[in-house]
């Protein structure tokens, strides 16, 4: 409650108290958690989906062959040609453009992916024109078998970042909107089928051979990136929005029969974690929580993701900073500031002020100053900060939770595993702060690295940074091998991971807190970035439909 007797900046840190996640509140919430993960896999409607992804391998670095990924993850579409070389190594071509507003909210769903569709033309004619070109002339000559050419068309692995009951790898039924999308005229319908559509009436030689849940994209992109490595248990993302998918095992997902003899051991389980305690029984709801769910266009769910994930936020923020500023004698904010509308701040905002050094904090002011029209001075300033810290820390406590969750259940902490663990190799950006750089390096490629091959890598990887200078190649082809005994590795994607200051090492602190890990199982959990999840790994699940498709 606000207090006339205390300034803007010790007012907001009374309001951040309501932040405050603590200890207890994040072991029972993983407690919780564990509950609805079962509770998902013996039966369908439960809070959390566990949607079978129909993935039942990880692929190990040596897959070959091109494919097309289209990305739909929120407010941007991302279309890219991949060509996975083997060896752990691609190379990826995209373009990138942002979902007209109108779309988000389009009558019926041909607008939506008629989009995408004429999207794709256009990316293929900018990069495989002449594919393009000699199928337009077979299409133009009547004497032509249509499905004769089928086998040079290329397959498309889509990422779809929504809700979806998945029925096999390449079909899957849209359950509901999220992300600011509301086109109530897709719901139920085949996702895949619905794009294919829009594809064939440009006549394109694109199959639509994989839906593809963008974790579990990261997974498979984090496993790619890895090879050898069996532990690579769950792929996280923290951006946009929020989600996470696991290697589950076949016995425990009773919920499902699977038809293959015989049955595969494993499977990828999308979660669908964002709607993890809708009924808020264990999760923190505060009057800006409240309010923020209230005038969303999902009210009642995704009330896990509403705390998390970078759409809201800004949002949380905004409702923060309204309930201070009258506070305030010296901040400025005009009538028409965008402050005082809905989603008016973005998320890079935290991670800009949270990672804000700058003399009296010149750097948040002038950004306050360029997104919201607001003066503020320095103190103002520290307010926002401190409620931006707040807020910040509770969603990677909470983020915490999540892994800690389905680390626990999966059991590969246990004991009993650290001598019979396979040895990783890390071969993609690691985050975590646990990584040392070994001096015993070893060689792990075949044909085996000379000398002046892993030295030359080691500089690459350590100063391509400094001299304003990028490595030549996309991927991540030259590792730092770690010996890692017990190790359970966790891909993770999105822009809170990678851009909010200090969020895995506020993820760690939630894990040293769970008693089930603790310290110790902290230290073995290694977090790494699965570098273009939603191409990379949807390219490799396209890769695998078409393979079963051919089998048939």
């Amino acid at each position: 409650m606000a207090s006339p007797t205390l300034s803007m900046f010790e007012q907001a840190k009374e309001l951040a108290k309501d932040f405050e996640y603590g200890k207890e509140d994040v072991q029972k919430a993983t407690r919780h958690f564990i509950k609805q993960m079962n509770e998902g896999l013996q039966h369908d409607g439960a809070t959390m989906g566990q949607i079978p992804s129909y993935v039942t391998s990880v692929p190990n670095g040596t897959e070959k062959g091109l494919y097309l990924a289209v990305d739909l993850g929120g407010t941007n579409l991302r279309i890219c040609s991949v060509h996975l070389l083997g060896n752990t190594k691609f190379s990826i071509i995209q373009s990138k453009c942002a979902i007209p507003s109108d779309l988000m909210l389009a009558k019926t769903a041909s607008d939506l992916f008629g989009f995408l569709a004429k999207e794709i033309e256009a990316f293929l004619k900018a990069n495989h024109n002449d594919q393009l070109k000699s199928h337009m002339i077979k299409v133009g000559n009547s004497d032509a078998n249509q499905n004769a050419c089928n086998d040079d068309f290329l397959r498309l692995g889509f990422t779809f970042s929504f809700a979806f009951e998945q029925h096999s790898l390449n079909r899957g039924s849209l359950l509901y909107w999220t992300k600011g999308f509301n086109i109530p005229d897709a719901i139920g319908q085949d996702i895949c089928g619905l794009l294919q559509t829009e594809i064939d009436k440009l006549h394109l030689p694109v199959i639509v051979a994989a839906l593809v849940n963008d974790t579990v994209g990261t997974l498979l992109a984090r496993s790619y990136e890895a090879p050898g490595t069996t532990t690579t248990l769950l792929g996280a993302i923290f951006g946009t929005g929020t989600n996470g998918a696991y290697v589950e095992k076949m016995k425990n997902l009773t919920k499902l029969e699977v038809p293959d003899h015989p049955p595969p051991e494993e499977m990828i389980l999308n979660t669908e974690w964002g709607s993890f305690d809708n009924a808020l029984d264990v999760l923190p709801n505060t009057s800006y929580d409240a309010t923020v769910d209230k005038e969303s266009i999902h009210p009642g769910i995704q009330m896990f993701e509403k705390r998390i994930s970078g759409l809201y936020l800004g949002e949380i923020l905004r409702q923060t900073i309204l309930a201070i500023v009258p506070l305030s004698t010296t901040i400025v904010v005009p009538p028409k500031s965008p402050l005082y509308q809905q989603f008016s701040i973005d998320t890079s905002f935290l991670s800009i002020a949270a990672g804000d050094t700058s003399p009296a904090l010149h750097v948040t002011r002038k950004e306050l100053l360029r997104t919201l029209d607001i003066e503020a001075n320095h103190q103002d300033a520290r307010a926002i900060r401190e409620l931006v810290l707040a807020i910040g820390r509770r969603a990677a406590r909470l983020a915490g939770v999540a892994i800690a969750a389905v680390v626990i259940k999966s059991g590969r902490l246990a004991p009993s595993l650290q001598s019979s663990t396979p040895k990783v190799e890390d071969k993609s950006s690691v985050v975590s702060t646990q990584q040392l750089l070994s001096d015993d390096t070893k060689k792990a490629e075949t044909p085996p690295k000379g000398v002046f091959t892993l030295f030359y890598q080691w500089v690459q990887k350590t100063f391509s940074g400094c001299f304003g200078r990028k490595p030549i190649s996309t991927p991540v082809t030259s590792p730092v091998e770690i010996e890692s005994d017990g190790i359970v590795d966790i891909g993770v994607d999105g822009s809170l991971i990678e851009h909010y200051p200090e969020f895995e090492n506020l993820i760690r602190t939630t894990l040293r807190d769970i008693e089930e890990i603790g310290a110790g199982g902290e230290k073995r959990i290694r977090i790494g970035i699965a570098k273009d999840g939603s191409g990379v790994g949807a390219a490799l699940v396209a890769r695998m439909a078409d393979l079963r498709t051919r089998k048939q």
